[in-house]
């Protein structure tokens, strides 16, 4: 097996092709054990991960930790909502004490864009960034490329849509680097006042109609409408920007063709998706969860074997 080209994960734009498709194939390995009646491995016994997590998290939380655990690494998790960062502890403080109980590798949730940078420069454990700010989470786009090659076989010359909230979304960012990097083609779609812009300077088109959005592409990739980030309103109504960018099952089955809908969770049922969308055959929303620990047993693992 080959080995990454990076230490860390610190999003998806530090990583080459062959990087992810090392990712995919390893991934491919882990999907195996975990669908085993033995699912852990002891592969990384000898390892200890530090979970951090300074924003909240629930899914992606839950998956690294079984990812770790499917591995027999030992785990530590830390949650800065109950810990001395609420007194004025410092980033590298807070990670060089848990670093000093011998911890290899860090997988760190953090509101400020480049955090995961910035303590790769000062710390000498891995980081894996699972999410900062609206910057990148690299996992959720592996994940994400790796559920579309599940089930369309491939992701170079698709058609991909991303549709939502693409200003304030990390998703959608690691999203465009990863599909860019694989060869699809990448649309984004959504209220002009949720459109970056510089969006167009990545390399991917604009579509403000929904309806030739999902017409043009093989997959859409639906966003949630996140509420936490929205400071100042960029829409009128919830009602209104679901009457517009919202997919229920009458548009799904008015279109050409049959497309593929993901969403990376937690799903707002009835405003970006209605629940006959998300629980249809079309929906890989559940495979997108499944394939979560997979990807991550895999980047934990081949980033584990570059640890001296």
């Amino acid at each position: 097996m080959g080995e990454l080209s990076v230490k860390h994960l610190l999003g998806i734009k530090y990583l080459n092709e062959k990087d992810i498709q090392l990712i995919f194939e390893t991934a491919d390995h882990f999907k195996e054990v975990i669908n085993r009646s033995i699912k852990k491995v002891p592969s990384l016994r000898d390892i200890t991960i530090a979970n951090i997590f300074f924003e909240n998290s629930t899914r992606t939380k839950l998956s690294f930790e079984l990812a770790e655990k499917r591995l027999s690494a030992d785990v530590i998790n830390f949650s800065a909502g109950q810990s001395s960062v609420k007194k004025g502890e410092t980033l590298i403080d807070t990670v060089n004490n848990i670093l000093s109980m011998k911890v290899d590798m860090v997988v760190m949730r953090h509101p400020n864009p480049g955090a995961g940078i910035f303590l790769a420069r000062h710390v000498g454990a891995s980081i894996v960034n699972a999410g900062d700010g609206a910057h990148e989470h690299p996992t959720q786009a592996l994940l994400d490329s790796y559920s579309i090659r599940e089930r369309l076989g491939d992701v170079a010359g698709k058609n991909v849509v991303i549709v939502g909230d693409i200003l304030h979304s990390r998703v959608a960012l690691s999203n465009i680097f990863a599909l860019r990097l694989q060869g699809a083609n990448v649309k984004v779609c959504g209220p002009k006042t949720l459109l970056p812009k510089y969006i167009e300077s990545l390399g991917v088109g604009v579509e403000t109609d929904l309806r030739k959005a999902l017409n043009w592409c093989d997959v859409a990739n639906m966003l949630r409408i996140q509420n936490e980030r929205l400071d100042i309103s960029y829409f009128p109504t919830t009602r209104e920007y679901t009457q517009q960018f919202g997919v229920n099952k009458r548009l799904l089955d008015s279109l050409d063709k049959e497309i593929v809908i993901m969403h990376p969770g937690p799903i707002n049922r009835g405003v970006e998706i209605t629940t006959d969308v998300a629980d249809s055959k079309q929906s890989i929303i559940l495979d997108q969860v499944e394939n979560g620990v997979a990807i991550r047993m895999a980047v934990i693992y081949l980033l584990a074997s570059k640890i001296k």
